[in-house]
């Protein structure tokens, strides 16, 4: 397997696609790269494998329907599954999960190969209501307990061009909510980016604002998205409370920080997630689990993972574990770096080795790419899969499906199960009318006004627009 990387001339002359196809598979996650400096490094193995892909016939899993007649107590119906790692947090707080959807190829295997049992259906545009009652096994007078879903996070992450609901994957976000809505579960719990904060309703191009320019309308304004689904969301009659959490708060040997919105068919608004460690033994707090807590007692041999160019090994080698390009010898650092060394921000996952002390940082969906390194404490090479599937918490027997990099991209884009599971400890809790543990001015993650009633405050005041505070109702 090769261990280079390619630019985007280099790939579309490989795969015989334009340029500007290939950019699109590397914003839809097709193939795996990482823009540095304004241009697009593509991982060698992820465009060799994409092209034998190509030429393949895939094993496809077909819809079908829920393959058990029980009815559990609390049922959920899962949405953008991918590997299940937000469903199997749920399932261990009594939450059983009856149906996934699910159109990544390698992800639908992953969920057969553990879950066979359960409702498998595709694209979510494909099904109305009753059909996916339907496939779930459920009557028209099946309360349904919870609907859970992270729609794909690129159409409002910050990492992109920002599109929004103007882009395919935002339109299925607002599928997901017409849904929601329709099928009226007790609790709907949305999944997504720290980006959806400050995303608007629509995406002004960048070089199309200034002084020159007419003002950003209502629809530009930052917010503007996620104003828009809690319109919708509590017109439907649902409370709707929010926040940015990092996993790490809840017991995750990670942090990694996303939006949580719940929304309760009782109107009212839940309380925040219950957090269960915090990094310094705040309210004292157990201390975040670490790289060392979560690969203990994992064996040392059979470890699948893709390798580091010869070329950075040699740098590698002079770093200890939780050090840096930084850590390298003055001297070597612009050689390590290339043109890199002279772009802005701290570049901070440049030849980044883990800190067995510390929760590892988030991971992505290549661990060896050259801006986000996610490597070994000690050894020289990435984290493998089953590392990675220690650090997102997910069972050692826990069957990931596909090719090596399909594994890495599953697990690798998954919901952490400890979060999973403070979602479903604060679902009970609310039905059972158990009074959750509430600490003031807890810091859930590394950034202000991120929850409901500051974030609400923040975006309505700046805006100063009539218009925008019509859009918004009060989240209080």
């Amino acid at each position: 397997m090769s261990t280079g990387y390619f630019s985007v001339k280099e790939t579309s002359e490989m795969l015989g696609y334009s340029e500007q196809y290939v950019r699109k598979l590397l914003r839809s996650g097709e193939l795996s790269g990482e823009l540095i400096s304004n241009r697009w490094v593509i991982a060698s193995e992820s465009a060799n494998e994409y092209r034998y892909k190509e030429n393949e016939v895939d094993s496809v899993i077909p819809d079908h329907e829920r393959r058990s007649s029980s009815k559990p107590h609390l049922k959920a119906l899962s949405f953008f599954s991918g590997c299940m790692g937000l469903d199997l947090g749920l399932e261990k707080e009594g939450i059983e999960v009856i149906l996934a959807c699910e159109v990544d190829k390698a992800a639908r295997r992953t969920i057969e190969s553990n879950k066979p049992d359960i409702a498998l259906i595709g694209d979510i545009r494909d099904y109305s209501a009753s059909q996916i009652r339907e496939k779930a096994g459920l009557t028209l007078q099946d309360d349904i307990d919870v609907i859970v879903g992270g729609p794909p996070c690129q159409a409002f992450s910050s990492a992109g061009k920002r599109q929004g609901f103007n882009d395919d994957r935002g339109n299925v976000f607002l599928t997901f909510i017409d849904l929601i809505i329709e099928l009226r579960p007790k609790f709907a719990i949305i999944e997504n980016v720290r980006g959806l904060l400050s995303a608007p309703l629509k995406h002004r191009p960048h070089e199309m604002r200034g002084s020159q320019y007419p003002p950003l309308s209502q629809e530009e304004q930052r917010g503007g998205a996620l104003l828009h689904i809690i319109h919708k969301l509590k017109k439907a009659g649902y409370g709707v409370s929010f926040n940015l959490y990092n996993s790490a708060n809840f017991g995750s040997p990670q942090q990694r920080e996303r939006v949580v919105i719940t929304c309760s068919r009782d109107g009212e608004r839940l309380p925040y997630l219950t957090p269960t460690h915090s990094e310094q033994g705040l309210y004292d707090l157990p201390k975040w689990n670490t790289l060392r807590d979560a690969l203990a007692g994992l064996p040392k041999d059979g470890h699948n993972f893709v390798k580091f160019p010869d070329k950075r090994l040699r740098y590698y080698r002079l770093l200890k574990s939780g050090q840096y390009w930084r850590d390298l010898p003055v001297e070597l650092q612009p050689e390590a770096l290339g043109a890199s060394y002279h772009a802005g921000g701290g570049k901070t996952g440049f030849y980044r080795r883990l800190s067995w002390d510390k929760p590892s940082p988030t991971l992505v969906t290549h661990p060896a790419m050259p801006a986000t390194d996610l490597a070994h404490p000690e050894e020289d090479r990435p984290l493998s899969i089953q590392e990675y599937k220690r650090i997102q918490e997910f069972p050692d027997d826990w069957i990931i499906e596909g090719t090596l990099l399909d594994q890495y991209r599953q697990v690798g884009n998954a919901v952490p199960c400890s979060l999973g599971r403070a979602i479903g400890r604060a679902l009970v809790n609310h039905l059972n009318g158990i009074e959750v543990v509430s600490y003031k001015d807890f810091p859930y993650s590394r950034y202000l006004k991120t929850d409901d009633i500051s974030w609400e405050m923040d975006i309505v005041g700046n805006t100063h627009s009539s218009s925008m505070k019509q859009l918004s109702l009060s989240l209080i």
